[in-house]
């Protein structure tokens, strides 16, 4: 609008002029904020993508942990820490969650054990002292499963793992009537030496015994074959038997924590070694783990008549010192016909124990049944028969043997099991004897022999008054002269009395004789020492008789 077409009070007022539009600019004060946010949010980024993976281990208690104290090792090697503990909602248990670095993402395998290390006292092991000063920690032992999906979740156990995955070695099953003294931790010895230990151990599902793990370390375990013998070596064995007392043990401890033995057969030695998680049985004791396996096993009944006490059963049937047999039960039966009692004892007999020898062909084939061969030696005198195994604890056994002068038998095998001849004992052999000569002094006409004695005795009554007649006829004919010969025998007596008081003073202590006779033997005494001194030089040094003695150094 131009000034000519305002009104006059208009006229004054400038016109409005267009500036040109201006560029925002930047605050210096937001620059400070943007950087933070921009460090804060790579240091985040950071820290995610660094970030290791969250697991979750449930224990029974949270004894010893706290959440951002509490480590997780491995080897000894920090690799995680526990971030929080919280009671599972059945209040059975807790459930800690932990943080574990991205190096640590490969030991999460199924098979990855978690445990509490603290000090422990186990048996005759202490461990985890350090905890004392440093605090508990988790404890980690890597597993060998090479499944990839990683695990997040364990169940932790309570008491630290035995051995280790990494540990060179193999594990093999054992099972047993029940556990003994044995425990986590229980030495296994090869030799006495100890290779190996006990590290777990479960009661079987029907409850009839128990299962056992137990792992040996290399080199030893390659000893482990598949015919060997495992069996108790728990504190002390005693056994009292017909043989005597035996007292065996591996170990110190062996007595305060139990053990476990094993040998191999000396002809299986060549076997190849067991194979990892390999099944066997683990006996009770030496002697039962190293009894030959027979393959063969008869059972006989053997009856005696005379008392048993003192058999047991587990006892040898032996024969001439080697073991044939053992006795599996002891009965007692009554015959209601003679009305008396007898005592089946039933036995186990290995016939493989007898190796016969055999002169021809024939003979072989005969006697390759086995009755065939119990008939022939049975009819030769072979009996059983009780004996004394033990004087001191009374035990007796079965022995086997041949008693040419035994009455005939025959093996009854009609019966089941089959009955053996017996014969009596030495003893009642004995008895038996006593029995016959007693009853023969019983039958002697006693009565006529007192008769004959008493008329005997009479006779000799009148001869013995005779007797007396005659003496004292001779005392009055001959005693004047025996009294002339006592005078001589006293003079006699009188010159014999002074000799001895000679020879009495030549005694005395105090005579000369005696000083002279002590004298000499204390010169011989002296003489005796020397000469023990000059033998026990030449003892040392024989060479002396022909170098002479030795020039004594000043």
């Amino acid at each position: 609008m131009s000034d000519m077409n305002l009104p006059p009070e208009l006229s004054d007022i400038p016109d409005a002029v267009a500036l040109p539009k201006r560029r925002r600019s930047l605050q210096l004060v937001w620059i400070i904020p943007i950087l933070a946010a921009i460090i804060g949010a790579s240091l985040a980024v950071k820290s995610y993508l660094q970030r290791g993976p969250v697991i979750t281990i449930t224990f029974k208690t949270g004894e010893g942990l706290e959440p951002g104290k509490t480590k997780i090792k491995y080897k000894d090697v920090e690799i995680g820490l526990v971030k929080g503990i919280a009671i599972a909602r059945d209040r059975s248990h807790v459930i800690v969650s932990a943080e574990l670095t991205r190096e640590s993402k490969g030991l999460l395998v199924e098979d990855t054990r978690f445990w509490v290390v603290r000090a422990r006292i186990s048996g005759g092991s202490i461990s985890g002292l350090g905890t004392l000063l440093g605090g508990s920690y988790i404890g980690v032992d890597a597993g060998i499963s090479k499944t990839k999906t990683p695990q997040l979740a364990y169940k932790g156990l309570e008491r630290p793992p035995t051995v280790t995955m990494d540990r060179p070695g193999r594990q093999f099953v054992l099972h047993a009537a029940n556990i003994g003294s044995l425990d986590i931790g229980s030495p296994v010895y090869y030799r006495r030496i100890q290779v190996g230990e006990v590290i777990a151990y479960e009661l079987d599902k029907d409850g009839k015994g128990v299962t056992l793990k137990t792992f040996i370390n290399e080199p030893y375990d390659q000893y482990v074959k598949s015919t060997t013998l495992f069996w108790h070596a728990s504190g002390i064995d005693v056994s009292l038997d017909a043989s005597g007392v035996k007292v065996n043990t591996e170990s110190i401890t062996s007595i305060l924590m139990g053990g476990i033995s094993f040998q191999t057969p000396d002809e299986s030695r060549s076997a190849a070694p067991a194979t990892p998680d390999s099944t066997f049985v683990l006996f009770d004791n030496r002697d039962e783990a190293l009894k030959r396996p027979d393959t063969v096993i008869e059972t006989y009944v053997l009856v005696f008549k005379e008392s048993v006490r003192g058999l047991l059963v587990g006892a040898p049937v032996d024969l001439r010192g080697v073991t044939v047999g053992e006795v599996t039960k002891i009965n007692v039966e009554l015959d209601p016909v003679r009305k008396e009692f007898s005592m089946p004892v039933e036995v186990q007999f290995y016939p493989e124990r007898l190796r016969a020898r055999y002169r021809n062909v024939s003979d072989r084939a005969k006697y390759t049944d086995s009755k065939a061969l119990m008939n022939s030696i049975i009819e030769n005198g072979f009996r059983a028969q009780l004996r004394s195994g033990n004087l001191l604890t009374g035990q007796l056994y079965v022995a086997l043997d041949l008693f040419p002068n035994a009455p005939h038998a025959k093996m009854n095998w009609s019966k089941n099991p089959p009955e053996f001849p017996t014969i009596p004992t030495s003893l009642e052999q004995l008895q038996a004897t006593l029995v016959r000569i007693a009853q023969k002094i019983e039958n002697l006409p006693l009565d006529d022999i007192a008769g004959d004695a008493r008329k005997a005795l009479q006779s000799l009554d009148t001869t013995l008054k005779s007797a007396d007649k005659m003496v004292k006829q001779v005392d009055g004919a001959v005693v004047p002269e025996v009294k002339g010969a006592l005078d001589d025998v006293r003079k006699t007596l009188d010159e014999f009395r002074k000799v001895l008081g000679g020879a009495k003073q030549t005694l005395a202590p105090d005579a000369p004789l005696q000083h002279d006779m002590r004298e000499t033997m204390r010169e011989l005494s002296r003489a005796a020492q020397s000469l023990r001194g000059l033998a026990d030089y030449l003892d040392r040094n024989p060479e002396a008789l022909i170098r002479g003695k030795k020039e004594v150094q000043p």
